[in-house]
């Protein structure tokens, strides 16, 4: 969806106080419109008395008439940082408006700023792993947004890992963005509680203008407090020694926000927390191998040892039939 008059036509004047040469089909791809809309905004901004000109591209013959922003370099470096690397660029709409912004921002600079932008090396970056998204999952999040925004509910045809294909009506809270992708929370009336879906998972999705009133005590930080990452669950007190590598970046990170270690003589550190559900959190304690031994509760110590059980029947099975 292309941008507002308004919006569009400061957007030019930001490009082509930042940019060079940019001709009437490389504004039409920077703002998702025709050639011919490009045309008319080159007119409309004409006769606003803007100092337009083509050469090659077109060029303003004078910029004293946008006032410079008051940023020196290293805010104008954290800030541009901040916008290259949010993972709000996957997202379609957003995205757009992450262009806007940058351009504005590198348009309004004051003269000083931008000499050392011009000289200075990047020193910092920042990548944040997303997974891949797609053009639906990008259309996706501006209607979910609208969705929280009115408060009104959603039909949606969902891909479950556990139950495959899934048709859910639910009323979505809010959006957030952990682990490597965009997630919402929402009321499912078909499990009545609330669950955590992923939106480059959603197949189809279909407003239904139904309001909902949401549950007040609901919030971001309180339904993720316990969690691992994502899962929620029943909170469960967690124990787990770890020795050898294991023990030692245990030690020297944080993990979660509950979290306890306990170093102990021998070189071990004993690992407390309280977690909602314990599944995400049997995937880590998995990834150190024999390095890890989960004290409590018993019934993750024996899911633990099924699954060592039957890694080590299957690989035993395995050695045997090429020998």
């Amino acid at each position: 969806m292309g941008m507002a008059k308004y919006d569009r036509l400061l957007y030019i004047l930001n490009l082509l106080r930042s940019r060079r040469s940019l001709n009437a089909q490389a504004l039409a791809r920077e703002c998702q419109v025709t050639e011919r809309s490009i045309y008319r905004d080159i007119i409309s901004l004409s006769e606003a008395n803007v100092p337009i000109y083509y050469d090659r591209g077109y060029k303003l013959a004078s910029e004293s008439f946008l006032p410079a922003l008051n940023f020196n370099f290293e805010e104008y470096s954290t800030l541009r940082l901040a916008l290259e690397s949010s993972p709000l660029g996957t997202t379609g709409r957003k995205a757009q408006v992450l262009k806007q912004i940058r351009a504005k921002v590198e348009a309004s600079l004051s003269r000083s700023t931008r000499e050392r932008k011009r000289t200075a090396l990047d020193t910092t970056f920042i990548e944040i792993d997303t997974a891949v998204s797609n053009q639906q999952a990008a259309r996706f999040f501006s209607i979910i947004e609208q969705a929280v925004s009115d408060q009104t509910s959603l039909e949606i045809d969902y891909e479950t890992i556990e139950h495959g294909p899934t048709s859910r009506l639910v009323d979505p809270y809010f959006i957030i963005f952990r682990g490597r992708a965009f997630y919402f929370v929402a009321y499912c009336h078909l499990r009545k509680d609330l669950r955590t879906f992923r939106i480059d998972r959603i197949r189809s999705l279909r407003p239904t203008g139904r309001p909902f009133q949401r549950r007040r005590e609901v919030s971001v930080h309180d339904y993720f407090a316990d969690s691992w990452r994502l899962f929620s669950g029943e909170p469960v007190q967690v124990a787990v020694r770890f020795t050898g590598r294991a023990a030692r970046i245990v030690a020297a990170d944080r993990h979660h926000p509950n979290e306890s270690v306990e170093r102990r003589r021998d070189g071990s550190v004993v690992y407390r927390l309280k977690v909602a559900g314990t599944e995400e959190i049997r995937r880590w304690i998995l990834g150190f191998g024999a390095e890890a031994e989960v004290l409590e509760p018993p019934e993750l110590r024996i899911e633990i040892a099924q699954i060592a059980g039957h890694l080590q029947s299957l690989y035993a099975r395995r050695t045997k039939a090429r020998n």
